[in-house]
């Protein structure tokens, strides 16, 4: 955190922004108390971008909608039910929430909604301390009921009540928990930690889609690594993501092999480091990191003790894969995502044999055919897998990528990888061996990109040749 003064400076810069002045002024005008409150007050002093425009208010919401509305660009009162009224200005978006004083009755995380009448009642109401800050304006006087400028200054996370209490309220919390670990690089205290693992069951409650979302910020962090022990270590992740703390594999005195666990987080920190050399400046990408995460699942259900005190993990690939597309469509990810993530994992072994004998074009082709769209992420996927600490090794493995990479684009500059299809398309098939359209067409094109792959491209007359030679001899 900033000095002292730095900090001021920066809540002043803040009040004084163009939209909070506009709107604080336009509720002062009207008799209301108004307040920056939580992620951008927080940030602030922090010294982080400020990207949202939260604020509280003494209005209730029909109030708030009669001062917005001559002000804003556009308002919308979707969250009305709640107390929060949105508007737009510019570039910049906006939410006004009414004091609330809510209650919960313990079976879910949807509280009864009740309108509070101060501003130091609804930031102990709110999830941690240092997201319990507000800043009234336009006067600029920072509160701070529950010391989250303390905990700001020590990177500690901790609940403004007992912990116990606040995430019996809403047990989301204890994934937010994590979450902002990752996000802020702060830590959760004991007894925050203490409560997570004594009501990791109550998260159970909580939908999917709510899970995802958290998960998902997780992993976008800059550096999810801690958010994500934190989940394995309080027992969460058992809740959330089973898979991710099955990879401790118990490692006795006879059988020596990696710990999965530990190997899966370095990938993932790994792929990250790819990810921003290759792409910088770029949003994260969810899908390499939860490819990373999860590329080695497969694993325990594939484990192997071998003759010699050898360990084998055969087909923990193709297992993996099937074992993410379940649990990422158990927890409401987009097709696209799961699809995505469960190709980078069923190909992330393909390399590994190339090291030891290089490929012949033809598989070349065939591996950027199998990757498709997911190839850049695949280069990334298994570069981030070398682990391996004998530096020998690691550079062979890095070399040889180097080289397949090398050779795909070579191949992509002469022959338009990308785009591999036959040299001769449907309909010229049908036109060629008098067919319509049925199976027959389909095992035509088929050998025909068989030959693509094989041979590279071979023009109209050579496909045509090689086509009816084949007919011929089925």
């Amino acid at each position: 955190m900033h000095s002292v003064a730095e900090s001021l400076e920066r809540l002043g810069d803040l009040a004084a922004a163009p939209t909070v002045a506009r709107v604080a002024d336009a509720f002062a005008a009207a008799g209301y108390e108004l307040s920056l409150v939580g992620g951008p007050v927080r940030d602030a002093l922090l010294g982080r971008p400020v990207h949202d425009l939260d604020f509280t208010t003494d209005a209730r919401p029909d109030d708030i909608l009669r001062v917005l509305s001559p002000i804003a660009d556009a308002v919308w009162d979707i969250g009305r039910q709640f107390g929060t009224i949105g508007g737009r200005f510019g570039d910049d978006t906006v939410e006004i929430t009414t004091y609330r004083s809510d209650s919960y009755d313990g079976q879910t995380r949807k509280p009864e909604v009740q309108f509070g009448d101060t501003l130091e009642g609804d930031l102990l109401r709110r999830d941690f301390t240092v997201n319990a800050l507000a800043l009234r304006i336009p006067e600029v006087r920072l509160v701070d009921p529950s010391g989250g400028v303390e905990h700001l200054l020590s990177r500690t996370i901790t609940t403004p009540s007992s912990p116990e209490v606040s995430f019996g309220d809403d047990p989301l919390r204890m994934l937010r928990a994590a979450r902002f670990a990752a996000q802020l690089g702060f830590t959760v205290d004991d007894e925050t930690r203490a409560a997570m693992s004594d009501m990791a069951e109550r998260i159970r409650i909580v939908s999917a889609e709510r899970v995802r979302d958290e998960l998902t910020k997780l992993l976008l962090a800059d550096e999810p690594h801690p958010g994500i022990e934190l989940l394995v270590e309080s027992g969460l992740a058992d809740e959330v993501l089973p898979e991710i703390p099955a990879l401790r594999l118990e490692v006795d005195e006879h059988h020596h092999h990696k710990d999965v666990y530990q190997h899966s987080l370095t990938v993932l920190d790994q792929a990250i480091g790819y990810e921003k050399e290759r792409h910088p400046g770029e949003a994260p990408d969810l899908v390499l990191r939860l490819a990373a995460i999860l590329h080695d699942i497969g694993k325990p259900a594939t484990r192997r003790f071998e003759p010699g005190g050898a360990v084998s993990f055969y087909h923990h690939d193709l297992v993996g894969a099937k074992l993410a597309k379940k649990r990422l469509t158990a927890l409401r990810f987009d097709k696209a995502t799961i699809d995505a993530v469960a190709r980078l994992i069923e190909l992330h072994l393909r390399f590994f044999g190339y090291a030891d004998a290089q490929w012949t074009d033809s598989a070349v082709r065939r591996y950027v055919r199998d990757a498709g769209d997911q190839l850049e992420r695949l280069h990334m996927l298994t570069r981030a897998d070398v682990t391996t600490r004998n530096r020998r090794k690691a550079d062979r493995l890095g070399f040889a990528y180097d080289d397949l990479e090398a050779r795909i684009a070579a191949l992509q500059e002469q022959e338009e990888l990308d785009a591999v299809r036959p040299d001769l398309d449907g309909t010229q098939v049908m036109a060629i061996l008098g067919l319509k359209p049925g199976r027959e067409v389909g095992q035509a094109m088929k050998f025909l990109l068989e030959l693509r792959l094989d041979e590279g491209p071979l023009g109209e007359e050579e496909a045509t040749r090689r086509l009816l030679a084949w007919w011929e001899n089925r």
